[in-house]
């Protein structure tokens, strides 16, 4: 059974929801998965200041924190983080800093990892936000599994770095969003079991 880690952070909830799907997902391809968010670290005055900032910070207050063991435990990383001017949430680079002991110990290293993400806008930093994930992964020692244009369903998107979201005024997943997601989790999935010798692959 591949285990697969999604470790993410969400202000709002898209990225909580892209997350939950691929989880989901994983969960029907036959995975044993962990689905942990990065815990927030914004002082209570600036998420307090806005509703629904507050309202997912506590809507999340008893799930599972990400740890560094998360990903240690992982045959598959995915990672997740809402755009923040071209690049991850402060929050998640906090929660990158952390890897370091086991980083230096080799414990991450020649794993499958892949990112998704979600922005305001249609180019709000999608792409280089997804690489920036990426140059960590490289950092890690871990074999980037992107999606490419490997599926028709990736011409949706358009994105062959991993899979990104508009959120725009509402940011509910629609179709094609799932389809893109399915996808995402499934490749890097299959090409784990590839390099484990599994016989599902």
């Amino acid at each position: 059974m591949t285990k697969v880690a999604i470790v993410y952070y969400s202000s709002y909830g898209s990225t909580h929801a892209m997350a939950q799907r691929l989880a989901e997902t994983a969960e029907k391809r036959g995975a044993e998965v962990r689905l942990r968010h990065v815990k927030e670290t914004a002082p209570a005055e600036a998420y307090g200041a806005q509703e629904a900032w507050k309202a997912h910070v506590d809507a999340m207050a008893d799930e599972p924190v990400a740890a560094p063991e998360d990903l240690e435990w992982a045959d598959v990383v995915v990672m997740g983080s809402p755009t923040r001017y071209g690049h991850v949430t402060s929050q998640m680079q906090g929660f990158i800093d952390t890897l370091g002991p086991l980083w230096s110990e080799g414990k991450l290293a020649d794993k499958v990892y892949t990112a998704f993400t979600s922005s305001q806008t249609k180019h709000g930093g999608q792409e280089t936000t997804l690489q920036a994930f990426h140059t960590t992964f490289a950092h890690l020692g871990g074999i980037i599994v992107p999606p490419g244009y490997t599926d028709p369903v990736k011409f949706t998107d358009g994105n062959p770095y991993g899979v990104g979201k508009v959120t725009g005024a509402g940011g509910d997943l629609d179709d094609d969003d799932h389809a893109v997601l399915d996808h995402l989790v499934t490749r890097a999935i299959t090409i784990a079991e590839r390099l484990n010798g599994s016989a599902a692959a």
